[in-house]
């Protein structure tokens, strides 16, 4: 059986009744006691994200998932669907399993598929993605002096983000789709 060394970001387990996969793991191995792996682990079926910590003598069971390039076509209410460049196949996920990142999401975007067997049970994201400015208002003079260097923009896709004050509408931004920051303007 696989042990908690072996884990690695995007490794799916099995565990407590769900499946995982791992965002983020550290080997610790503290002077004294014996070595763990501290995990962050996010649900599969719910998007809930727990920490965890594994000792180095336990077993795990890892699952096997394939990972598909797809792209991002429509959503409802209810559901996201996402397309196959290769064969057109269409795969339609609920916005529930999805969660928050559901968001970042436009027509077009190259995601990746998370299918486990014939089922599709999650999506990532890209790290970065490129939105245009749709909304922005105006800088005003003596903005930067009283320290207030950012504003509320809207982008493409309806998300509402900071951006520094010299950003206008028209302009191609960035965006961090773990923190849905605001990174960098991108020169066309």
């Amino acid at each position: 059986m696989p042990s908690p060394n072996e884990l690695k970001k995007g490794t799916v387990i099995r565990y407590d009744n769900d499946l995982w996969v791992v965002a983020d793991f550290q080997r610790v191995a503290p002077g004294k006691g014996s070595s763990f792996v501290r995990t962050k682990l996010k649900s599969l079926a719910s998007g809930k994200v727990v920490e965890n910590n594994f000792k180095a003598s336990e077993n795990l069971v890892f699952e096997d998932v394939s990972r598909k390039k797809m792209q991002f076509i429509f959503g409802d209410s209810e559901t996201l669907t996402f397309m196959d460049g290769k064969d057109y196949e269409q795969i339609a996920i609920g916005r529930d399993l999805i969660g928050d990142d559901a968001r970042f999401l436009k027509e077009g975007l190259e995601v990746t598929v998370i299918m486990h067997g014939d089922r599709a049970i999650s999506m990532e994201l890209p790290g970065k993605i490129e939105y245009t400015i749709t909304e922005s208002e105006p800088a005003v003079k003596g903005d930067s002096s009283s320290g207030n260097v950012q504003k509320d923009a809207v982008v493409d896709n309806g998300l509402k983000i900071r951006v520094p004050i010299f950003i206008n509408e028209g302009d191609l931004v960035r965006v961090n789709t773990e923190t849905g920051d605001y990174v960098e303007r991108v020169t066309k």
